[in-house]
């Protein structure tokens, strides 16, 4: 079972680099990159199935808090509730340097987020050093300027991602006033540039009917923007449990996806999604795992529970930590059957392991 899941899991990752190849047929540079990055992850799937045979799980998705700073303060946050661990944050060079470890683990993807992630720029020059890895940068778009945009034309690896919850209306409403026309300037300005880029649309009962607007994602398209990450909202903040997902909401936001991806030059995702396909949750390194800014290495970034640190212990060690071990070998317990997150559901069963770990 674990490796037929995996396999599928892999395919996956490889379906995404020729989606993205396919979206960016305009530009052969892109195109080329493209299918470069798509050999690469396919490299790197092979140096995670042997060290799977050394008893290491990898998951080929890194996601990086790479700061607690934000310059907004969106209702609902999960950053802004999380648990800060009064660690300082890693430097930029403990973050190339867990990067590079793992990249010779087979890691494909870092996701860089935050807070803001654009508030650390340094990390910008960090990623330059891994040309085979690719980089969203999950961003809110305040800080895209021309100067930073011009950095990003320099690194074809780093895929901006910007952060919005529908139009105008929806996005205000959950960002700030003037947000959106913000957010809309720097979509213009990356789509002028040439860049490939993305979109992050947060996902509640509220929102749903603007953000499955098909007339949104053309107007994006047209826009320039070749990605897009439809994430299903998490309560984190309590009191906002009314606006998680309903059953059936869910089962269309994958549907529209999926047909969207089959008839348009883009690339379209869900987060969560289905993820019962791979036997249930991808979190704790099934699929991927989070690093938070002070280096705990955490299932998601919806658990935000850990029993080590990657700024005291090599990646690879830290992988095998107990808790991510108890949370894979329990993982049939987080079936996505009700949608949503389902460690954020589990919270207070993941907070007894950390707890017994560390003990």
């Amino acid at each position: 079972m674990a490796t037929n899941y995996l396999g599928r899991f892999d395919a996956q990752v490889a379906r995404v680099f020729r989606y993205a190849a396919r979206a960016a047929w305009r530009n052969p540079r892109q195109v080329l990159f493209f299918s470069r990055i798509g050999a690469a992850q396919a490299r790197s799937a092979r140096v995670r199935a042997g060290l799977r045979k050394q008893g290491v799980q990898v998951p080929p998705l890194v996601i990086a808090s790479i700061t607690n700073r934000c310059n907004l303060k969106c209702r609902g946050c999960y950053a802004r509730v999380r648990k800060h661990t009064g660690r300082p944050e890693l430097t930029d060079e403990q973050w190339a340097g867990l990067f590079a470890q793992a990249k010779e683990l087979g890691v494909s993807v870092i996701m860089l987020a935050g807070g803001e992630p654009l508030l650390r720029p340094g990390v910008l020059d960090v990623t330059r050093r891994f040309p085979g890895i690719i980089f969203p940068l999950f961003t809110n778009g305040l800080l895209l300027d021309d100067a930073v945009i011009r950095r990003l034309r320099a690194l074809p690896q780093v895929i901006p991602v910007l952060s919005i919850e529908g139009w105008e209306p929806e996005t205000d409403t959950r960002r700030g006033i003037g947000v959106f026309e913000t957010v809309a300037g720097a979509a213009g300005r990356l789509g002028e540039a040439g860049l490939f880029y993305g979109t992050s649309l947060t996902v509640t009962r509220r929102n749903f009917a603007a953000v499955t607007e098909e007339g949104l994602v053309q107007a994006l398209i047209g826009a320039g923007c070749r990605m897009f990450v439809f994430v299903e909202y998490t309560p984190a903040e309590p009191g906002t449990e009314e606006l998680t997902l309903l059953p059936a909401q869910r089962t269309k936001l994958v549907e529209f996806s999926t047909g969207l991806q089959a008839r348009s030059r883009a690339v379209f995702m869900v987060f969560p999604g289905d993820e019962e396909q791979f036997g249930g949750c991808l979190a704790a390194g099934r699929g991927f795992v989070h690093v938070g800014p002070g280096g705990s290495l955490e299932p998601c970034p919806f658990a935000p529970y850990s029993d080590v640190s990657v700024a005291t212990m090599p990646l690879k060690d830290a992988l095998q930590s107990d808790l991510l071990r108890q949370i894979r070998d329990n993982h049939a317990e987080l079936k996505e059957t009700r949608g949503g997150c389902a460690l954020w559901r589990r919270r207070e069963w993941v907070e007894a392991l950390a707890e017994k770990s560390e003990g």
